[in-house]
């Protein structure tokens, strides 16, 4: 329940029988379900109906949802997101994620692992506070505001961030002098298991010591410990 009612879900998907699969199986189980083919209908129907969560299908002609789901979390940080693709190399799944979803199922899918991922999203939307979280981090010249998703450099110019470098960026701040598994980086980012095929979270990792490090073929803030994963070195204080 949200807010008292069933939680509700949005389908953006322009094959009628993948629509009419996720609508029977998602009401089945509950949810109240609204589905539509194209991006403007998504956003004639987020304005007339509060939506918890979208399952928005990548290869949507016009505006692919790719560029949809960075228009919805620009919109809206608290959206569920859920790219569903037929997409499933290691380039595509990084730009889903950077594209500020929250999670992606590959075609075909099991509507009861995507049933689990809507449960993850849901949980962690009625956790997460009303108000904007105030704390910030500095650490070796930077000060990470997480409250604003914002990185600013000692001379005040500000660092732009993708959403999964963000995530990651933010664990490891609260977390100094832990070794973090790939595993549990990977949960951070997209709340699911890690692959060791998949090297989603060492590109983000170098992406990461390219704006922070100030050689990042030598880093000092974000340290590979081989065989267990990453740590964060540098000297963290909350403020």
């Amino acid at each position: 329940m949200i807010e008292n009612r069933p939680a509700r879900l949005l389908v953006v998907d322009d094959d009628p029988v993948t629509r009419a699969r996720l609508e029977a199986y998602f009401s089945n189980e509950g949810y109240e379900m609204l589905a539509v083919s194209n991006g403007e209908d998504m956003w004639r129907t987020l304005q007339a109906e509060p939506i918890d969560v979208v399952l928005l299908d990548v290869g949507l002609p016009g505006k692919d949802g790719l560029e949809l789901a960075r228009e919805l979390r620009a919109h809206d940080e608290r959206l569920g997101i859920i790219l569903v693709t037929g997409r499933s190399d290691e380039i595509d799944k990084i730009v889903g994620l950077e594209s500020g979803a929250d999670d992606y199922v590959t075609k075909p899918f099991n509507a009861r692992e995507l049933l689990a991922r809507v449960k993850i999203i849901l949980r962690g939307n009625r956790n997460r506070p009303a108000t904007q979280e105030r704390s910030a981090y500095r650490f070796g010249g930077w000060t990470l505001e997480v409250g604003h998703r914002r990185l600013v450099a000692s001379d005040g110019s500000r660092e732009s961030l993708t959403r999964g470098e963000f995530e990651l960026l933010a664990s490891f701040v609260r977390r100094p002098g832990v070794v973090l598994s790939r595993e549990r980086l990977m949960q951070t980012v997209s709340h699911r298991a890690w692959d060791p095929n998949d090297r989603t979270i060492d590109v983000l990792i170098s992406r990461l010591r390219e704006k922070l490090e100030d050689d990042p073929r030598s880093p000092e803030l974000i340290v590979t410990v081989r065989g267990e994963g990453y740590l964060f070195a540098g000297d963290v204080t909350a403020v």
